[in-house]
Order: C-alpha cells, then structure tokens, then sequence
C-alpha cells in the first residue's frame, strides 16, 4: 500500500486528488497539508511513502517544503504537481530533491502511474514537460541552471512583485539575507538592477507579459 501526503493549499483540489487516489486499491491519502509547517508536522504523526507538493502555496514555497520534508525523511518520494509548464521550475524541483514532476494539464490516470513509478523509485517527468526540457534553449540553461532552488525562489517571489520583507516572511529568512540573496542572484545572471532580472524573468516565462 502506498501511503500518499497531499501538500496544496487548495482544500477543493485535495478533495478532488484524494477521491481519484482512494478509488485505486493499492493507494491511500493519510495525510493533507496546506503548509510546509502542516506537512512536516504529518510526517511526525503519520507513515507516508509519497508526498504530492504544488510550486505555488500562499503560506510559504514549495521548493521550501521539499528540501524541509525530505530533511525530516530523505527516503521520501516527492511527486511535484503543478501549474508551472516551464523547464526552470522543473530543473529547479528536481534538483530540491523531487522525484516526478507533473503538470495539472496532466491526465489523472497519469498521475496514478506517476505515483506509482515514484513509490518505486522511478523518476517521472510529465508527458507535456519532457518536450520542453528537450527544447529550452541554451541561453535559459545557462541562467536560469546556475541558481540554487532557493535563489530560484526569490527570483521567482521577487519577480512576481513580493517585496523582501514578504519573501522573508514566506521563506523563514531576514530581510536582510533576502536583499543579499537578490545580491547574489543578480551576480549569477549578470544583471544589474530589478528591471534587467524582470527581463529575463519575462524572456524565460517565470513570469507572464502583460496582457497575456
């Protein structure tokens, strides 16, 4: 029996994955979470094989929540279950620490088979992804690639117009360690001020042009 935690702060959405998973007999959700705080803190209580984490969570990152569940028991199989069709953050989860990543365009019984291959301890990239990392072009692997998971984070949070004071907050740091962070990450991509990184948040889709 593969025993599955479920991570996305929609409580609507892990209705809907709980029922798919527990029609399938040799799988089970013993666990939800809406934070990385709440998912931990399952772990401590509940057995699991899987955890399914969503990229985007209004308390906290996902990112976050890989590397602080896979800390409390590194022989956890995490499956990323997205909205993000882009190959940084694919990149970028998988060096976390993810075993699969899945976008929600995915078909469910793919997300069975996902689970299954994880529990095993496959990795999985989703049908939809896989042309995409074949593709990306040698400018985006040379930048974007050059980030840790956690500078990926701010870049994204900063890019989507959080100021630092709120990533800190999101991301359990100083604000100060944030703004060297932005330091830091603006060195990596060889740009110099808030509107070159917007510019290649904008070139690599981290963020989406306006009007579109």
């Amino acid at each position: 029996m593969i025993h599955i935690l479920l991570l996305d702060d929609h409580a609507v959405v892990r209705t809907g994955y709980r029922r798919l998973i527990d029609a399938e007999a040799d799988m089970r959700v013993v666990a939800e979470a809406a934070t990385a705080d709440e998912a931990c803190a399952a772990l401590r209580r509940q057995p699991v094989n899987v955890a399914v984490v969503d990229l985007s969570l209004q308390l906290g990152s996902g990112m976050e929540a890989i590397s602080r569940l896979l800390a409390r028991q590194p022989d956890l199989a995490i499956l990323v279950f997205t909205m993000h069709q882009h190959a940084g953050y694919a990149r970028q989860a998988f060096r976390a620490g993810a075993q699969g990543y899945l976008t929600k365009h995915a078909d469910p019984d793919d997300m069975l088979a996902a689970l299954r291959k994880v529990a095993q301890g496959r990795r999985v990239l989703s049908p939809d992804m896989a042309e995409l990392l074949a593709n990306d072009s040698l400018e985006a692997d040379a930048a974007i690639s050059r980030l840790t998971p956690r500078e990926f984070d701010i870049l994204r949070l900063a890019v989507a117009g959080e100021p630092p004071a709120r990533i800190a907050e999101q991301l359990h740091l100083s604000a100060k360690t944030v703004l060297n962070y932005l330091s830091a990450i603006r060195q990596k991509l060889e740009v110099h001020n808030d509107i070159g990184l917007m510019q290649l948040a904008l070139r690599h889709g981290l963020v989406a042009a306006p009007g579109a």
